[in-house]
């Protein structure tokens, strides 16, 4: 090397050395900036909605309640309300379920009539045009009579076709519903007609129960006896609806005779008209192997009754299984399980017992 390359060489190596002295602030700066910003984490919460229907001493719908009315305890924490509405605002799918069993085929008449009063009333004055209703049968099977529809006409078609037969399957057609309501956007509920008692469902009413609720549906439970005492009626079967509706936020009733069945439906109507809309996403909720997680509403005004369902489901099952299938279309004809047993053939206990699935038939 000569003299010269010497010298050229050592310039670049001090030239080097005073880039590297440059820019040690700001990679200190830089390093420093890192360090000092905590690790973020991305957490989805979901957003858990609740309906709530108030009313006053009188049974009234409670109309003025505004946000700061309302609080909302889940697993007792405090929670933040992100979402609030007034449900008059949002569309209605009511599926109207008929025990079609022979223990009802002498109130069947009178209960069919009040129906069709029922969905007149609820289509008519104060309905929101996207507003819709279907029918449902249930004795050992469950059948759609008619798909969501805002006709009457149709509707009114629908209930006067119904005929009793067979068993009693309450949980089943419960569930049936919940599955089906749960696709459908806006408020859902679901209002059932029965003597109470049933005998054929291959659904538990605790499976049931869930679906309800993983479908955020309310249920209104009309219970019709014709007699007064409690001898000769199911009360295992009445209690066990009386607790679906309280859980649901709905209401359950005893009912007697066509008159009476006249004012329940319009109640029902009525608390329709105007609920409320709640949402929060959960936070501080203390975790463990439970995936329910119950919940308080209340509003801070005295003299006033909340009706709103008890709990959420989370995590990953919080979602219909994927094993679970739900009913399919059969083309022409209502939804019927992919594992029902032949149309009218009977289910055996084994059947029974390993099959969880509701039945429809055509």
């Amino acid at each position: 090397m000569t003299r010269t390359q010497g010298r050229v060489a050592r310039a670049r190596k001090i030239l080097h050395t005073l880039g590297c002295l440059c820019l040690l602030p700001f990679l200190v700066c830089f390093s420093s900036a890192a360090l000092a910003q905590p690790p973020s984490f991305h957490v989805e919460v979901k957003l858990v909605t609740v309906v709530a229907t108030v009313k006053d001493r009188a049974g009234q719908p409670a109309a003025d309640l505004e946000r700061q009315d309302f609080s909302i305890l889940a697993g007792g924490v405090p929670q933040d309300i992100a979402l609030f509405e007034r449900q008059t605002d949002r569309a209605l799918s009511v599926v109207l379920l008929f025990d079609s069993s022979p223990s009802v085929a002498k109130e069947l008449k009178f209960e069919q009539d009040s129906a069709v009063r029922f969905v007149r009333d609820l289509l008519g004055p104060g309905a929101r045009p996207d507003d819709r209703l279907a029918i449902y049968q249930f004795s050992d099977f469950v059948n759609q009579l008619q798909g969501f529809t805002a006709s009457p006409g149709r509707l009114e078609k629908a209930v006067y076709s119904i005929r009793t037969s067979g068993g009693t399957s309450v949980y089943d057609a419960l569930y049936l519903a919940a599955r089906r309501l749960e696709r459908r956007d806006g408020r859902r509920v679901i209002v059932i007609i029965t003597d109470g008692g049933d005998t054929t469902s291959t659904i538990k009413f605790a499976d049931a129960l869930e679906s309800v609720q993983l479908a955020d549906a309310v249920v209104y439970s009309v219970i019709v006896v014709p007699i007064t005492s409690d001898a000769g009626r199911n009360l295992g079967g009445e209690h066990a609806l009386e607790t679906m509706s309280a859980a649901t936020g709905g209401l359950s009733f005893l009912e007697h005779s066509e008159r009476d069945l006249d004012q329940t439906f319009h109640q029902i109507v009525r608390d329709l008209r105007l609920q409320y809309l709640l949402g929060f996403y959960p936070h501080g909720v203390p975790s463990g192997p439970e995936r329910f997680h119950r919940i308080q509403v209340r509003v801070n005004r005295p003299d006033v009754r909340v009706l709103a369902r008890t709990g959420y489901f989370s995590g990953p099952d919080s979602e219909q299984s994927a094993n679970d299938p739900a009913p399919v279309e059969i083309e022409g004809g209502p939804p019927r399980d992919r594992r029902s047993p032949a149309p009218g053939r009977p289910v055996s206990k084994q059947q029974h017992a390993a099959d969880p699935s509701p039945r429809s038939i055509p």
